[in-house]
Order: C-alpha cells, then sequence, then structure tokens
C-alpha cells in the first residue's frame, strides 16, 4: 500500500467521519452539563464510573482502572478526583486489605449530583446523534451507535 491508496485514503476519511461524531457530541455533552450542573463532561464520567463500585469481591477500582475507565492518565485522574473530592463529591481512604491501596467514593452530594445530570447527559447525547444524523457522512455512524448493544 502507498500513501496514495484509496483503500488508505478511505480508512482516513473514515477516521476523521468518527473523530468529527466524538467531537461534536462531546463539545453538545459538555455544554449542557456545564451550563445546566456546573460538570464537565470527565467530571461527570468520574462519577458515572465510581458510582458503579460495589461492597463485593473486585467492586472496586484501583486508580489505574479508574483512568483507564474515563480515558485519562493516572495523574490527570489524580488531579480530577482532587477537585471533585474538594468539591465535596468524592471521598477517599484507605483500602483495608493493602494500606498502600487508595480507594474513592462517591458522596451522597456526589450521587445526587450525577442523578441531576444523567438525564441532561442522555437529553444532550439523543440531541447529538439526532444532529450528526442529518449529515450524510455521519449518518452510518450514527446508526452503528445506535445499534451497539454494549453488555451490561
Amino acid at each position: 500500500m502507498t500513501a496514495t491508496d484509496p483503500a488508505l485514503t478511505a480508512l482516513s476519511q473514515s477516521w476523521c467521519a468518527l473523530s468529527l461524531l466524538h467531537g461534536k457530541i462531546e463539545a453538545h455533552i459538555e455544554r449542557a452539563l456545564e451550563t445546566q450542573h456546573g460538570l464537565s463532561m470527565r467530571e461527570y464520567s468520574l462519577l458515572d464510573v465510581l458510582s458503579r463500585q460495589h461492597s463485593g469481591s473486585g467492586g472496586h477500582l484501583q486508580m489505574k482502572q479508574v483512568a483507564d475507565a474515563v480515558v485519562l492518565s493516572q495523574s490527570a485522574t489524580t488531579r480530577l478526583v482532587t477537585r471533585l473530592e474538594d468539591r465535596g463529591l468524592l471521598t477517599r481512604y484507605l483500602c483495608d486489605t493493602d494500606r498502600r491501596g487508595i480507594y474513592t467514593d462517591v458522596t451522597d452530594a456526589g450521587l445526587a449530583l450525577l442523578a441531576e445530570a444523567r438525564p441532561t447527559n442522555d437529553a444532550a447525547l439523543r440531541e447529538a446523534l439526532d444532529e450528526a444524523a442529518r449529515n450524510p457522512e455521519l449518518a452510518p455512524l450514527v446508526r452503528t451507535v445506535e445499534e451497539l448493544r454494549v453488555p451490561a
């Protein structure tokens, strides 16, 4: 394959379309969450991921797992956790079985904010997808996203 290979050009165009769709959705959701709840999309995602933890075996996430789930570096995730902890939305504590491990839980205030913000997130996602579906280049990607079923 050469740099001018039509297959590479098509692949590159497809990647650009996917990146464009992602950027449009993220920007739309970010504006809605920030305006209505004072949350960035990353903050919302972090609260959402941490709210799904449980007390059972393997139920609490290590910082590396949290970072992977919100697609940030560990250091950026730690800074984000600190910001949300300073706002009273998260709390950190030492792991009972490994004193080197630190767990993070969502506080009652964080859970309340997340519950308020979830419908905003969902509505903004729907709006962004509906808008993108009107673009012929993005419509096939929107259909794919809508048809995708991720196991719970």
